[in-house]
């Protein structure tokens, strides 16, 4: 009780009304190949279009993978990603002699955020050959943005594309150019702009900007002047110069401008597209927005950019880097264009990930009180069943979530008799241990690429983990998720391996789940077992879903009494707690029945004096109908039903 010096009023309040926490138990988890994206870290991905944006478009090698994560998002919007690591990629950086893998943020953060890399100034943001279609560049002073370099050598004619210049040194390829009405003006009232697309010495080629079509519309003079325009002057509002903050402690020509180009048109579709801009960024190392956060311009690379990561600065540029206090930043006086390169991924060598790397990646998931997943998508085995055996052990030591595992391709894709392909699939099978918490299914469907037109088989466990998914929005996690109410297949156009009755008893007597298409019904999951041997209420997925429901959220709820007093008081608030909820879930048909003890007959003495704190819940799970009999009777006319049927 607090204590008063003097006479008044003390007010306090105790929080009684504590209760089990919803928990979530459909987030789905997947680890495998992939064309870009961070590398051995876990993105959290809402839909396929997002998983195109951060892994890029399936292909003919990452299928399988790809459309495992894409088919689970087909029923559910949350899944958590990692691109494994695979022999051979390589970043595309503007050093062509080196070739890196940076694997994500961290690893920039740790490896290169300072320049210590050494590998150019410019990388792609993730691993692979897409970066290559990159070019980044810089307007990095008002001379670069526009200057005067020179003047025609020669008149033009309407239809020219050809200019000759008393001195090509300052122009580049991608600038715009415009010219003086008269020899040596600073008249440029005919407004036409035209486009560096070729270069040789004083020759310039051009075409009329921004159409990209035709050459000189009006007559140019011998002598006029040439005023040359950055390429990306118009993406801008205005030349850099002098930011306030480095102009407000003594700096000067301080800022730049920064512009990301799909320079082949292999990510946008359109060859020069402006994929990122970036205004009046600064170069000096504490540089502050009017907004107060950083603007100096490796940082804001890193925060905002999709593309490319900062990597060093220019070497022609003095001064950057440094603080803004009394700095002159002395600049390039042209633009500086660089074209990514050297980006590799396993397209080159047919590498898929190995076996130990897709462990690695799946390991992220390993920690259930740092990362919240329920549905472990398994993709394909592989030609090995360690990769299985892997996704099993994760599932089992966190024992928070499920695994769904497909059998290997090539024991039903192409295989002509129905009778060997399960053989296959039993004998895949038989060599996995026995687990609760993993959940088989009989094979591969077929379904439509629309990224690349064709038709490919792709395994089904995405689909059986994304029925988990559907069934906790439609129902609730202890609902079977097979069945014609809840568990039709989406975009199957047929399987690999359709197994009849007689198949599929024995797919069910060796823990297998028949994936079924029946006539004018559709594709459906036609079981609901666990890969548990032992006959066990835990052999059923809708039982064990349903005890990881109740441990995950009991548990979380019972952390609050960690350094209370193991006293009647405690257990007391314990049960007040927990039996509430479990007759929420006895009410939404999870559990037939339950008891809790939580008294003195399991909190000893003994057990007190060990600062434990134990309960015991008892739960009488509901089943799932596996089996249904009907009898049709037949009786003779004059017959009364009581006769027959009793009653």
């Amino acid at each position: 009780m607090a204590f008063q010096v003097s006479p008044g009023v003390l007010v306090q309040e105790k929080d009684l009304t504590r209760i089990i926490p919803a928990v979530a138990t459909s987030t789905g988890a997947f680890a495998g190949e992939f064309r870009k994206g961070p590398l051995d870290e876990i993105v959290t991905i809402s839909s396929e279009q997002e998983l195109v944006e951060t892994f890029g478009k399936p292909d003919s090698l990452n299928y399988e993978d790809w459309f495992s994560a894409a088919n689970f998002l087909q029923y559910s919007n949350a899944l958590r990603v990692v691109r494994a690591t695979q022999t051979g990629t390589s970043n595309a950086s503007v050093s062509g002699a080196n070739t890196f893998v940076l694997k994500n943020a961290t690893d920039y953060t740790n490896n290169f955020s300072i320049g210590q890399g050494s590998v150019g100034e410019w990388a792609a943001r993730t691993a692979g050959k897409w970066g290559n279609n990159l070019s980044v560049s810089i307007c990095p002073s008002s001379t670069a943005f526009e200057s005067s370099p020179s003047a025609t050598s020669g008149a033009l004619a309407v239809g020219d594309t050809t200019v000759n210049v008393s001195s090509g040194t300052n122009y580049n390829v991608g600038d715009i150019i415009q010219f003086s009405t008269t020899a040596a003006g600073s008249d440029f009232n005919d407004g036409y702009l035209y486009k560096i697309t070729q270069k040789a010495t004083n020759a310039l080629t051009i075409v009329r900007y921004p159409t990209l079509s035709g050459g000189i519309q009006n007559v140019v003079v011998d002598g006029a002047t040439v005023k040359r325009r950055w390429a990306y002057y118009d993406q801008v509002s205005s030349a850099p110069g002098t930011s306030t903050y480095a102009s407000a402690v003594g700096g000067s020509g301080d800022e730049l401008h920064v512009v990301v180009v799909d320079a082949t048109g292999g990510i946008s579709g359109v060859a020069g597209t402006v994929l990122e801009t970036y205004s009046k960024l600064s170069k000096a190392s504490d540089a502050k927005s009017p907004q107060g956060d950083s603007n100096y311009y490796p940082s804001v690379i890193f925060s905002r950019s999709n593309y490319i990561y900062w990597m060093d600065h220019n070497t022609g540029g003095v001064n950057w880097g440094n603080t803004a206090a009394n700095t002159t930043f002395t600049s390039v006086t042209t633009p500086i264009t660089t074209t990514l390169s050297n980006g590799l991924d396993s397209t080159t060598n047919n590498t898929a990930p190995t076996t130990a790397q897709k462990k690695t990646a799946y390991e992220k998931f390993l920690d259930a009180e740092t990362v919240d997943v329920g549905l472990i998508i398994a993709g394909p085995a592989g030609n090995t069943t360690t990769h299985i055996d892997n996704i099993i052990t994760i599932a089992e030591n966190r024992k928070d979530c499920v695994a769904f595992v497909s059998p290997k391709n090539s024991d039903v894709v192409n295989v002509a008799n129905s009778n060997t392909q399960l053989s296959n699939v039993l004998t895949t099978f038989s060599s996995i241990r026995s687990s609760s918490y993993v959940v088989f299914d009989s094979g591969y469907k077929y379904q439509y690429d629309r990224y690349n037109d064709v038709y490919r088989y792709v395994p089904l466990n995405g689909d059986i983990a994304g029925l988990a998914a559907r069934t906790d929005l439609v129902a609730d996690s202890w609902y079977s998720p097979a069945g014609f109410n809840r568990g039709t297949i989406r975009g199957a156009v047929k399987l690999a391996f359709n197994p009849n009755k007689t198949q599929r008893d024995d797919l069910y007597r060796n823990r297998v789940n028949a994936v079924v298409t029946f006539p004018g019904q559709g594709t459906v999951l036609f079981g609901d077992k666990t890969g548990l041997s032992a006959p066990s209420a835990f052999d059923r997925i809708n039982v064990r879903r349903l005890f990881i429901v109740l441990e995950k959220a009991i548990s979380t709820a019972s952390k609050f009494q960690l350094f209370e007093f193991n006293d009647e008081f405690t257990r007391a608030n314990f049960r007040n707690i927990v039996e509430p909820f479990l007759r929420e879930v006895q009410g939404r048909r999870g559990i037939t029945n339950f008891k809790v003890v939580c008294d003195e007959t399991n909190n000893t003495g003994e057990v007190i004096d060990r600062n434990e704190f134990v309960a015991e819940i008892y739960i009488k799970p509901a089943r799932s109908i596996n089996f249904i009999t009907l009898s049709f009777i037949a009786t003779r006319t004059g017959v009364s039903f009581s006769e027959v049927a009793g009653g």
